[in-house]
């Protein structure tokens, strides 16, 4: 599998995250992927941040490539996908990461013999822990898919779905590292209000996500079955659980999931 070249179009900050973890985890080779982007101090961040070589040329990746990693806005999409569909062929295997955007919209702009693939990962794939959702298209074979499931599973967890759930999946996982910082960092002021210091109240703030996170993967236990191991009767927790359900928590959560697959919706 590290045999394989890999091309980038798009070099901003989620392709530096998928493919600093792919080299990482050793799924792909260095020296062996190539990545474009029309603005040269993109290809200086991404280049100095893997070490892979860059290029202005589009054209340049995918004829170099056996697997095209898609990473610009869903707007350029099917521009960049046209612009570069001489060099498509059933050879080449072509990985869209842009929010909203189909695979009939990908087979459109590719060309029908291209084989096509949508995922959605998160940034978190820079430290090996992304969550990865994708679909395959109609020419993608059992082989990409066995690809998909080691090439995201390298970098995190990595789960086939369906297409029409791929909105869903931006909307909580792909979008959601950004909710959960805001949370970290409210739990961290919340900490310094109390007396802790800035970096003590971080870590233990980050520390607790990370450690309640484990354990609803490790146990496969329901988050709520988790919540009440810790709200005893009468406790501080469970005061602390009715405050959060007063301002409306959950709420708020469902909400950003919905509204943030709704707008992947409308990208597309």
């Amino acid at each position: 599998m590290a045999e394989l070249r890999l091309g980038v179009l798009g070099s901003g900050k989620m392709a530096t995250a998928m493919v600093s973890g792919f080299i990482g985890s050793e799924c792909f080779q260095r020296q062996r992927i190539l990545a474009s982007d029309p603005i040269p101090e993109a290809r200086t961040a991404f280049q100095e941040s893997t070490g892979a070589a860059v290029t202005e040329s589009n054209l340049e990746v995918v004829q170099a490539s056996d697997v095209i990693l898609l990473c610009v806005k869903p707007a350029m999409v099917v521009g960049v996908l046209s612009s570069v569909r001489e060099a498509l062929d059933a050879s080449k295997l072509v990985v869209s990461i842009a929010a909203g955007v189909s695979l009939a919209t990908l087979a459109a702009a590719a060309g029908s013999a291209c084989r096509l693939m949508r995922a959605m990962p998160n940034t978190p794939a820079l430290v090996g822990a992304s969550a990865t959702a994708y679909a395959l298209g109609a020419n993608a074979t059992e082989n990409d898919a066995a690809s998909a499931q080691e090439w995201f599973g390298s970098v995190g967890l990595s789960v086939a779905v369906a297409e029409p759930l791929m909105d869903a999946v931006t909307g909580l996982s792909g979008s959601g590292p950004a909710y959960v910082y805001l949370f970290l960092e409210a739990l961290s002021d919340a900490g310094v209000a109390e007396g802790l210091a800035r970096e003590t109240a971080t870590k233990l703030a980050a520390q607790t996500l990370l450690g309640a996170a484990t354990m609803v993967l490790e146990t496969g236990r329901h988050p709520g079955e988790l919540k009440d191991m810790v709200t005893s009767p009468g406790g501080t927790t469970i005061e602390a659980v009715c405050a959060l359900e007063r301002s409306g928590l959950r709420a708020a959560a469902i909400n950003a999931v919905r509204a943030a697959a709704a707008r992947s919706r409308e990208l597309g």
